[in-house]
């Protein structure tokens, strides 16, 4: 995925359209001419000038951006020229902005003090939870950025050594209390696993906000409880982040994950630490960034060495290969998936966190598929997808995904009529979940067969797909 300027021809912007849109300040109408005109979907229009994906549905929808930085954002993403610009009431260009290089008003974090303390871990993540909760648009506005993940994945590995957790408060915190939230992460993530991220994320956010907050922030604890709470605390707050993600809120999944990892972090559990970093890596991938896909894998695998567990090990360097397939690196993909392997091969899957279940052998083929896939091997990918619905059905999304990845695939190599029967079981499992990747992956199969809907099998299946998901992307 591009994630630079659209490809905007210097012809367009001087169509009579666009230059009624620019007038109006009509970007909803701006951004349904570019899709029109390049074949651009609202993802890429997001990507490209710094906002999440259900905001640009949202402007397409009706919304009016009044917001003269937004605008600004919106110009530079589009190359928009001078005088587009000035039609639209800016400011010709005098610099060059970058979404990656706003301050935090436009989403970025601003760099935490060097000597930052576990209280400032907590009133980071409560402040989070408290404006997710608040649904604060500015907040809800974060723009994903490679680069912000950079400084939480160094402060992992150069943070002094653990801190003392332990304060005085107004009420005792102790084992019930940890076992509690344990219990709701387990509960939600069963949830999330069987309905989507956006089925039950509200219902996190608002445990974290109105019951985590007041053990973290008022609660009395040693430092052996202390550190128990903050990797409870740090699940959680990953699940919340791994949901947002799912429901394409990628700028607030990324708040999430960065600070699950300090938490992790504070809490002196490395294992966790190498689970967040991992999720960090498949994220930036997803979005196209795979440089730093590599480099997250790489810090949770080296994180996952150092506390002892090899099935994480694995997890990492399969991310790894993800991230180098989708960059069209075959032979570092072919190095990583082959250690892959050879780790989970040699691991005890006796000793593993809980939260670690779902990674297994259906898991890991279902990666090979991907990886395969993104490097154009399509009969080796097929034989791996075709694996990895040998699944446990609880994992009801995981399942949406694989039916998809083997439908695209066929669809891909010329099996039309198989891609159609196997993308409507995929679409039967979609249309119940709350899951924008899983529309997106059925939403990507539609595309690939598109050059076939003269064949009845793929008429029916697009039909039944602009049906069931109507106006969902």
């Amino acid at each position: 995925m591009l994630l630079d300027h659209l490809r905007i021809p210097d012809g367009l912007w001087s169509h009579k359209d666009i230059r009624a849109a620019l007038v109006a300040r009509d970007i909803g109408a701006l951004f349904r001419l570019i899709a029109r005109h390049t074949g651009a979907s609202q993802t890429r229009i997001g990507a490209a000038v710094g906002l999440e994906q259900g905001y640009v549905s949202r402007i397409v929808a009706g919304r009016r951006v009044t917001s003269i930085d937004v605008l600004e954002r919106i110009a530079d993403g589009c190359g928009m020229p001078d005088e587009s610009r000035m039609t639209l009431g800016l400011a010709p260009r005098q610099r060059s902005y970058r979404a990656d290089m706003a301050d935090h008003r436009h989403g970025r974090h601003s760099d935490p003090p060097a000597n930052r303390s576990w209280r400032d871990d907590i009133r980071a993540a409560a402040q989070l939870w408290e404006g997710d909760v608040n649904r604060r648009e500015l907040l809800r506005q974060t723009v994903f950025s490679s680069s912000a993940y950079t400084l939480p994945a160094l402060r992992w590995f150069t943070a002094a050594g653990p801190q003392p957790v332990a304060q005085e408060g107004r009420r005792t915190v102790g084992q019930p209390d940890i076992d509690t939230i344990r219990e709701m992460t387990a509960t939600y993530r069963r949830l999330d696993n069987q309905y989507g991220g956006g089925h039950a994320r509200d219902n996190v956010t608002r445990y974290l906000h109105h019951e985590v907050t007041p053990l973290v922030t008022e609660g009395r604890y040693d430092p052996a409880t202390g550190r128990k709470l903050l990797a409870a605390v740090a699940e959680l707050t990953q699940l919340a982040g791994w949901q947002a993600y799912d429901i394409a809120e990628h700028g607030l999944a990324q708040r999430y994950l960065t600070d699950a990892l300090d938490l992790a972090r504070t809490a002196a559990d490395a294992g966790l630490g190498a689970e967040i970093l991992a999720a960090m890596s498949h994220q930036a991938t997803y979005l196209g960034h795979t440089a730093t896909g590599v480099d997250l894998a790489r810090a949770a695998r080296e994180t996952a060495h150092r506390a002892g567990i090899t099935v994480l090990t694995a997890e990492a360097l399969v991310m790894e290969a993800h991230a180098h397939a989708t960059a069209h690196d075959a032979p570092a993909c072919a190095t990583a998936l082959h250690q892959a392997e050879q780790a989970l091969d040699r691991a005890d899957r006796t000793r593993e966190p809980q939260w670690l279940g779902y990674f297994d052998e259906a898991y890991l083929s279902a990666k090979f598929g991907h990886c395969f896939t993104a490097l154009g091997q399509h009969r080796q990918a097929e034989r791996f997808a075709a694996r990895s619905l040998r699944m446990d059905e609880r994992y009801v999304r995981g399942k949406a995904f694989n039916l998809a990845l083997l439908a695209t695939i066929q669809a891909r190599y010329g099996e039309p009529e198989r891609a159609s029967l196997i993308g409507g079981q995929a679409l039967t499992l979609t249309a119940q979940l709350k899951s924008a990747r899983a529309v997106g992956y059925v939403r990507d199969l539609q595309t690939d067969l598109m050059a076939h809907r003269r064949r009845p099998a793929v008429r029916h299946l697009i039909t039944r797909i602009d049906a069931a998901l109507g106006q969902r992307r």
